[in-house]
Formats: C-alpha cells, structure tokens, sequence
C-alpha cells in the first residue's frame, strides 16, 4: 500500500545551508579585512605584489558566498531585498560578522528576511 503525500508540505531543513552560509560569511569578512591590509600594503607603501596575489583569491571566496546566501535565501523564501542586503554585506568590512549574527538568529527562529 503507498500513500500520496502531494497536498502536505515538509519544512525544508535549513540546518546544512545554514551552516555553509555562516562559514561563508565569516571566511569572507576575514578575507575582505585581508584584503584592505594588503591595498595598504599596495598603495600605502607602494607594495603592489602582495595585492596581486590575494585579490584574485578574495574574489573566488566572494563569489562562493554568493552562491551558498543564494542558497540558503531560495530555501528560507527571503525576500528580494532582504538578499541583496546580505549580499552586500560581504563588501564592508565586519558588516558580514554582523550580519551573519543575525541572520542565524532570524533563520532559527524561523522568520523571514
């Protein structure tokens, strides 16, 4: 005997996506504050190797947290604006740490952003 269960509607578990974006989050404000030390570096102390070589790096981090806010904003429903405010966040310094708090707090708690 099978049963349909088309009508009823499962809560997508966030647990896995919620994980990924917080490291993102975090590995990417840590990767921008990187990134201001060495345009110092570039423009303070006219040093530009070091530069060079990190921000090519920096961009691929910010785009996986693109890619995994996405995510985890298509599973938790967020709203457009709401997105694109955490998606910003990973561009100013320690604003990401932030946002990342409460973020966690919202998606736990079970509200929208």
């Amino acid at each position: 005997m099978t049963t349909s269960t088309e009508g009823a509607r499962t809560a997508v578990p966030l647990d896995g996506p919620l994980v990924r974006f917080r490291t993102a989050a975090y590995v990417t404000g840590v990767g921008l504050l990187g990134l201001c030390f060495v345009m110092v570096l570039r423009y303070g102390f006219d040093n530009p190797t070091p530069s060079a070589v990190y921000s090519p790096i920096h961009g691929v981090l910010y785009m996986i947290y693109l890619v995994l806010t996405i995510d985890l904003a298509i599973k938790a429903r967020w709203s457009i604006k709401g997105t694109v405010l955490v998606l910003l966040a990973g561009c100013v310094p320690f604003v990401s740490f932030l946002v990342e708090r409460r973020v966690t707090h919202k998606v736990k708690a079970g509200q929208k952003l």
